[in-house]
């Protein structure tokens, strides 16, 4: 299935258990859920896409931080 650009997969591995998976860039996102209904554990997925591809657009734009990689001077 594809949401908002992102091919993923929802499988059943057992009664109420849902396998998932999804790539954002080069980075692979799996996991497991609970849900009676395939629609609702295909929702989840969908809302935890929205979250990664917010993150990855958050690390895209964030300008890199100067301090980075030195000590704080404080002791």
């Amino acid at each position: 299935m594809i949401y908002k650009g992102v091919e993923y997969t929802v499988t059943a591995v057992a009664p109420g258990i849902w396998k998932w998976q999804f790539h954002v860039g080069d980075k692979v996102i799996a996991g497991k859920t609970e849900a009676r209904l395939n629609l609702l554990a295909i929702r989840r997925v969908q809302l935890r896409i929205d979250r990664e591809l917010k993150k990855a657009e958050r690390e895209i734009t964030r300008p890199p931080d100067p301090s980075a990689g030195r000590p704080s001077g404080k002791s």
